[in-house]
């Protein structure tokens, strides 16, 4: 899987889960990869691990246009040119629609949407101008289909998926192509809080929240944050320049796109 000479890669949400392990893919294959995240000492964690291909650390709040184009501008500073974007951060909070106040569904669409747009305007220009690079964004299923009592979240992804399309046309001649992943339930914290979530709603144990997760996907399983990494890792190659607008169900079967 061939990369750009000295590519550089920025994740954000690259504290934990699917963020972390695709900085560490990026990183055993050779980019340079620069993260962001609202907690350093899970950043730092992680940017240990990256080794001699860390590059950049920088505390961003990804819904905060200012802390965004200055967190950029930073990073770009301190490592070069960022040839591949993957925007990852997000959160997720559950309600019936009745109950999804304006507060909730403002959160989420800062923090799963406008947080995309504002990362990616800092970053693709750039990327347009030299004539190379990738952005691939974490949507989730829940932007391919609906479920109950997430709102919010789901209409927030959908909106990634759009995005993601949108640009993609935009800048199909320019050398960046612009890709979602879209996982399913995945091994994640955020998975973690919702299974917590449901247990003290229902009564039920946090494993047992787990496995009805679980049982979403045909194969009976969570997701693993490596099997969402190396997707993202695919898309983010040399290999995949024909590969543009898409948005990669990583959910075992759980959804279709074509």
């Amino acid at each position: 899987m061939g990369f750009w000479h000295n590519a550089h890669a920025l994740v954000t949400g690259a504290g934990s889960g699917i963020g972390a392990a695709t900085a560490l893919a990026l990183a055993q294959a050779g980019v340079r990869v620069s993260v962001a995240g609202r907690r350093m000492d899970r950043l730092a964690h992680t940017a240990a691990r990256l080794g001699k291909r860390a590059g950049a650390t920088v505390a961003m709040d990804v819904t905060d246009e200012t802390a965004v184009a200055n967190g950029v501008a930073r990073i770009e500073a301190e490592a070069g040119p960022i040839d591949i974007l993957v925007n990852n951060a997000g959160k997720a909070s559950s309600a019936p629609f009745e109950r999804t106040d304006s507060e909730m569904w403002a959160d989420m669409l800062a923090s799963n949407l406008s947080s995309v747009f504002f990362v990616t305007r800092a970053v693709l220009p750039g990327m347009a101008r030299r004539g190379r690079g990738r952005v691939v964004n974490v949507a989730s299923s829940a932007g391919l289909t609906g479920y109950a009592y997430v709102s919010a979240y789901v209409a927030a992804k959908h909106g990634v998926v759009g995005l993601t399309r949108s640009l993609a046309l935009e800048y199909a001649r320019s050398g960046v192509t612009v890709n979602a992943v879209c996982p399913g339930y995945t091994d994640t914290p955020l998975v973690g809080e919702a299974a917590a979530n449901i247990a003290a709603k229902t009564g039920r144990s946090e494993a047992e929240a787990r496995a009805m997760l679980a049982k979403v996907n045909p194969m009976q399983r969570l997701v693993t944050p490596e099997e969402v990494a190396d997707t993202v890792l695919w898309l983010a190659s040399a290999g995949a320049s024909a590969i543009n607008g898409q948005s990669v169900a990583v959910a075992g079967g759980e959804v279709f796109t074509g």
